[in-house]
């Protein structure tokens, strides 16, 4: 069954069902458009004079009932303990998750509220008028650091799974074509390198695994930024997250030739990113030398990701200028993103042909 064939079922038969269930009456739905690679079919639910919704059918046969449950309760833990996110409503029912069987195919149901403001890419990547960039930055380390003190203090009920649970060799050699040989030898190089870093209570624990200014919603009047879409939700080093803010970075600089003053940018961005987290958690300076190694995670990250796509997608494994240059980092040991690196151009920003 593929994602349209899915979309056309829900809308014309699931929909009432779940209005039922959440009581939803008198809403209307809006499908929204989904990602390269998007796992869920997914609705905005309004109605004049309720707060609006954000409804979600998961319905690859991937994750079990217990791995949705790890999310939502994760999720909930953090709305009632103070963390910017967006709340899982229950259902009519009480329960977090709702399970519907339709045409012998299965679908979990779950409903959040919707974050305040707009994401960055609506707003056409503008900031908040009359207020420096450096706000949003520090922001964003705040609400990271906030969930991740949260998650040193969680014990979960229905635990999801783990880095190495997905990351991990059978798993890389499955998916990755036979073709990349090095980049195979590389990422298990990478991986053994992470089994030695120390996994500990202030080290290591629940993690979004996903943030990035299209997971979160700022309000721009208030410059708050409310993060939702735990769907890739797991246990890892938070280090990986810091280092994926650091990768997301970049996009602000990005067309900068001179190497010397993206660098200095980077690192002026990344300091102001690091006192916002401080605000909220500590971190010893001893981890936050991993950061190189974990920028080469989220690269591993990235391109584990693309090849999901491609098979999900059913089509065959083929790599573009952005897969190959993430290939080219990992396959030469590119510190950085390539960043810095004379692979790096900036006409044709984080793109390789070989």
């Amino acid at each position: 069954m593929n994602y349209i064939e899915v979309a056309q079922k829900s809308t014309a038969h699931l929909l009432p069902l779940v209005s039922e269930l959440y009581g939803l009456y008198g809403y209307e739905f809006g499908q929204v458009e989904a990602h390269e690679g998007g796992r869920n079919i997914v609705y905005t639910c309004e109605k004049a004079g309720a707060s609006p919704k954000i409804l979600r059918f998961a319905f690859l046969p991937d994750r079990s009932r217990d791995d949705f449950l790890g999310e939502l309760e994760y999720v909930r833990y953090l709305y009632e303990h103070g963390g910017s996110v967006a709340n899982v409503i229950s259902s009519r029912n009480g329960n977090l998750l709702e399970e519907i069987t339709h045409d012998n195919h299965r679908y979990f149901v779950s409903l959040f509220t919707k974050a305040a403001g707009k994401m960055l890419v609506e707003h056409h990547y503008r900031y908040r008028e009359g207020v420096p960039i450096t706000e949003y930055y520090y922001n964003c380390g705040k609400v990271l650091g906030k969930l991740h003190q949260l998650s040193k203090e969680y014990t979960p009920v229905h635990r999801r799974y783990s880095f190495f649970d997905k990351y991990n060799s059978a798993y890389l050699d499955e998916l990755i074509p036979e073709s990349l040989t090095l980049l195979k030898g590389k990422l298990i190089e990478l991986l053994s390198t992470l089994r030695e870093v120390e996994a500990n209570g202030e080290t290591f624990g629940m993690l979004h695994f996903d943030y990035n200014d299209g997971n979160y919603s700022i309000d721009y009047d208030t410059g708050q930024i409310t993060v939702y879409d735990f769907d890739n939700c797991c246990f890892g080093w938070y280090m990986f997250e810091l280092a994926a803010l650091w990768t997301h970075g970049v996009g602000w600089i990005q067309f900068e030739p001179d190497p010397g003053k993206r660098k200095e940018f980077m690192d002026d961005y990344f300091a102001t990113v690091l006192a916002g987290y401080r605000s909220e958690t500590r971190i010893e300076p001893a981890v936050l030398d991993q950061l190189p190694l974990f920028i080469q995670v989220t690269l591993m990250e990235s391109v584990v990701d693309a090849f999901e796509v491609m098979r999900n997608n059913g089509g065959e494994p083929e790599c573009d200028g952005r897969l190959s240059f993430l290939i080219k980092c990992l396959e030469d040991e590119i510190l950085y993103n390539g960043f810095f690196d004379e692979i790096y151009s900036c006409d044709d920003p984080f793109e390789y042909e070989g």
